[in-house]
């Protein structure tokens, strides 16, 4: 197991390798569908240091955040794997989520030295293992806003690192 706490070293993301387990601790974003093109367009803007949070070395969870939990959503869904490469070319060093990614994607990833983190469908345990929560932008989006999250020991499976998918049969360790 190899543990891992934000901010990400560019460092600790080239030595993370397709299969590799990761205990994950620290602050890391929540965003999905709704939240994330407008993160986007920040950037485009310039004016996504009015978050007031750096990107660089930041983890990012495609989730909604809700006093129940978090749990991951499909990374494959259009807004969420489009808003990859840049979020990657922000700063951003781990994408967490669930499901396969497209080749492209997976290529931008490593054009930015970011990695991909499968996260098992476990509500119960990520929530407890989520220790503070903020509403860091679009708070009219409820528990799809923008949030900020603290957690300890969140587990993950590196899906995507360097060009290779654990989803493609020779890439798998």
């Amino acid at each position: 197991m190899i543990e891992l706490t934000t901010p990400i070293s560019e460092e600790a993301a080239r030595e993370l390798q397709v299969g590799d387990t990761v205990e994950i601790s620290g602050y890391i974003l929540c965003g999905r569908d709704a939240v994330l093109p407008k993160v986007l367009k920040m950037i485009e803007d310039g004016t996504v240091g009015d978050l007031g949070v750096n990107l660089h070395g930041q983890v990012i969870f495609h989730t909604a955040v809700s006093p129940a939990g978090v749990g991951p959503t499909s990374s494959n869904k259009l807004e969420i794997e489009s808003s990859i490469e840049p979020l990657s070319a922000a700063g951003i060093k781990l994408h967490l989520g669930k499901g396969e990614l497209h080749q492209e994607t997976i290529e931008a990833l490593d054009k930015y030295n970011a990695v991909y983190a499968v996260i098992p469908p476990v509500t119960a345990l990520l929530g407890a293992k989520t220790t503070e929560q903020k509403v860091v932008a679009f708070p009219e989006l409820g528990m799809e806003a923008l949030h900020l999250i603290k957690v300890d020991k969140y587990p993950a499976i590196i899906g995507a690192a360097h060009g290779k998918s654990i989803y493609t049969q020779e890439d798998r360790k």
